[in-house]
Order: C-alpha cells, then structure tokens, then sequence
C-alpha cells in the first residue's frame, strides 16, 4: 500500500458567504461519506438516497428515476420567471484506492478518483443555502446525474424527457478553470487539492453577482 496522502489545509477565501462558509464542515463530511461507499455508473442506489433526503429536508421537490439513479430537485418561489439549472454527477470509477485516507474507499475496485463526490456535496452546499436565501425568486431544478464516466447518464436523462419536465433557461456546471483564469481567485490548492472550497467559492461569487435564478 502507497503512503497514506496528508490532506491539504488552507485559509477561507473572503468570497465565501457566512451560509455557506458554516456548511462547509458538514458537506465535507458528506463528501467524505460519499467517498467512503462509491458506487458505479447507474448503481448509485445509496448516493441518490442520500441527496434525496437531503433535498426533500429543505423543501425541494424531489423527481426520481431518470436514467434510473438521476435525482432532480425542484425548488420554485416567487413570480420570477427564470429557470435554472444546476448539475452535478455521482458516479464513481472501477478503481482500486490506495490513498491510505481515513475515508478512503470501503468497496475494493472502486473509487471516486474523478471527483464526483466532491462535485454532489457541492451541489448539496448550494441546494442548501439557495432554500435558506428569502431573496431567491423563479425556479431552480438541481440535476443529479448517473453515469457520466462513459456511459452517458447525461444522454439517457435527456432522452427520458428531463427538459420536457424540467424546462431550463440556462444551466450552470461545475468546471473550474486553471487558477491564473480563477474568477474567485483560487489558490492552486484550492483548485488542486480541494475543489470542493474552490467550487463552494464559485457558488458565493455566483449568488453574489446575481446569477441565481432572480
């Protein structure tokens, strides 16, 4: 077995708002519990259980079933016309984990090595804080997908009728581009090491400049 790899450390940036800045410590547990139990392209039984509870817990309405495993929450308030989307995927990869980490992963043959665990607690973080924003207007749909490692969840939601029930204006991903072209201004260990932190810094920089659905 390889050395056990150190977790990385680093300071808050000041873009994170407070809401989301005292989540942080609980949705990096969830990361951690999702990295812990893995589970493949269209066997995210657990997973999809999991961000289903959490969601129905702050008043989304919960679709599932798409592609099987794909959860979408729909959370509407207001007049605003606006409707958003916001994806995330779940799937893990058939990989061996060999980090030594104290959440490493307890399936042998299997691991979230592309960061689709980081990218459903990111997903989770601004579910959260966008039901808890009284200022939030339109209609907000959270796209929980399966299957993005090749077998094309993606396509297979979509072809399932996922716009026809779920009509978006404009859909938000998750990419982080390189830190020098950072608009949050990520550290190279944000961006490296933690993406979580430097996506949960994107989600602030987002709601800040207004591009929620208002």
């Amino acid at each position: 077995m390889n050395a056990p790899v150190e977790p990385k450390k680093f300071a808050f940036s000041q873009n994170i708002l407070p809401a989301i800045q005292d989540m942080a410590k609980e949705m990096v547990e969830v990361r951690h519990q999702i990295h812990a139990h893995p589970e493949l392209a269209f066997e995210e039984h657990a997973t999809s259980d999991m961000v289903a509870a959490r969601l129905k817990e702050w008043g989304y309405e919960v679709h599932r079933g798409l592609a099987g495993t794909g959860v979408v929450g729909t959370l509407k308030r207001g007049t605003g016309k606006m409707r958003l989307g916001i994806r995330a995927d779940m799937d893990a990869l058939p990989i061996q984990e060999t980090t030594g980490l104290p959440y490493a992963s307890q399936l042998p043959g299997k691991m979230h090595a592309c960061g689709h665990d980081g990218h459903t607690a990111i997903l989770l973080a601004a579910a959260r804080s966008i039901a808890q924003d009284p200022q939030f207007d339109g209609t907000l749909n959270l796209i929980f997908q399966p299957a993005e490692e090749g077998l094309g969840g993606g396509r297979v939601m979509v072809e399932q009728g996922l716009f026809k029930l779920f009509p978006c204006d404009a859909i938000l991903p998750q990419d982080c581009p390189t830190p020098a072209n950072c608009p949050a201004r990520c550290t190279p260990v944000a961006t490296m090491a933690t993406p979580l932190f430097c996506w949960l810094q994107h989600a602030a920089l987002r709601k800040t400049r207004n591009l929620t659905a208002h």
